[in-house]
């Protein structure tokens, strides 16, 4: 059965079941590059980088942990310029406080997951506030949150844009709202969640608790959630999906490729997926 997915995975355009592959470098300089240090729900974190200014998306792993996974890829902490905090759940903020003291970087959160994360977090020394629905730049880089339906105070997802490029992150959410799909159209790079196959969830060995709130519209998307999704937002110029919270019990990447890749017969699109265990490539968006 796998071996058979795996099969049909491999014909999608641009995928490779062995490897993460990186986009080229851009001729122009106001291209963005990002790169997925850890996905799943032992821990999540997303590089972002214009060259001149670069952030983390969360920092779910150990503060240790990140920083060999950026050392290993030639990138240094302390030239963070921020981490920016999707919502508070664990696998999201484990290494924010420890992050952001070490290196003296501010932290971009909402005021609800500030007050839920205040415990996990520790003493941190600047604060930047945003709202889902209002944008705020980090130098050259804009940042718009948006609202997703997931089981925390305030869960945000993001687009990323600088000049023509636009970048669209959405994971941990129930549900495909009509606000979700509105920021993620005429994205160059979308980072999108497909977490789980129904059939593995339902059958696997979680308590039935967990699985009806993984299963709900505020828990997590499935790879069928996930293709429908991408069906409604593929467009001609987009260039990469990276899917992401890849549940390591309950899916496997050529189940998630084989199913999510159906939405993208029609374009040259590449597909990959992230990983709990090691960084993705850096990809760059034109």
């Amino acid at each position: 059965m796998i071996q058979s997915a795996a099969k049909e995975a491999s014909a999608i355009p641009g995928y490779n079941l062995n490897k993460n592959t990186s986009s080229e470098k851009p001729d122009d300089s106001s291209g963005i590059k990002l790169c997925l240090l850890a996905s799943g729900s032992k821990g999540n974190s997303i590089y972002i980088s214009d060259g001149q200014t670069s952030v983390l998306i969360d920092a779910g792993l150990s503060g240790v942990e990140i920083e060999r996974r950026m050392k290993a890829n030639n990138l240094a902490p302390e030239n963070l310029d921020a981490i920016i905090v999707s919502h508070e759940h664990a696998d999201h903020i484990h290494g924010v406080g420890v992050l952001s003291r070490r290196f003296a970087i501010p932290v971009h959160i909402s005021h609800k997951t500030r007050d839920a994360a205040s415990s996990l977090l520790g003493r941190i020394d600047e604060f930047n506030i945003f709202e889902c629905g209002t944008g705020f730049n980090i130098n050259d880089i804009y940042f718009h949150p948006f609202s997703l339906s997931h089981d925390a105070k305030d869960t945000a997802g993001f687009t990323v844009s600088k000049n023509k490029t636009k970048i669209g992150i959405a994971t941990d959410l129930g549900i495909a709202t009509t606000i979700v799909k509105e920021h993620l159209k005429m994205c160059s790079i979308l980072i999108l969640e497909a977490n789980h196959d129904p059939d593995m969830l339902v059958n696997g060995p979680y308590p039935w608790p967990l699985k009806q709130r993984i299963k709900s519209r505020a828990g997590h998307l499935s790879n069928e959630d996930s293709k429908v999704l991408l069906q409604e937002i593929v467009h001609d110029n987009l260039e990469h999906v990276i899917l992401s919270h890849l549940s390591e019990t309950n899916n496997t990447p050529e189940k998630a490729l084989s199913v999510v890749g159906c939405a993208l017969t029609c374009c040259k699109t590449r597909i990959d997926v992230a990983r709990q265990d090691r960084c993705g490539a850096m990809i760059w968006a034109s």
